[in-house]
């Protein structure tokens, strides 16, 4: 994870051989889960403390989120 990096909901970062997804965050803990392909839904509901998330997340990838095209202005 890079320093200044904001952990959100709905992220998704690729781990070595696996891809973790935020389902929920709070002030202390996390709720995630952990599964092998992106095309599956098949996958490990966990809980952990938001520091052994991070640990976890240690030369992990964000994967960038779809970006909602932004509307043109009216000239």
């Amino acid at each position: 994870m890079l320093p200044g990096m904001k952990l959100q909901q709905g992220q998704i970062w690729k781990c070595a051989t696996e891809y973790v997804r935020i389902v929920h965050l709070e002030r202390l803990e996390v709720g995630y889960k952990a599964f092998k392909s992106l095309k599956s839904p098949e996958g490990v509901h966990q809980h952990t403390s938001k520091k052994d998330f991070c640990r976890l997340l240690k030369g992990a990838v964000l994967l960038d989120a779809a970006k909602p095209a932004s509307p043109t202005l009216p000239d």
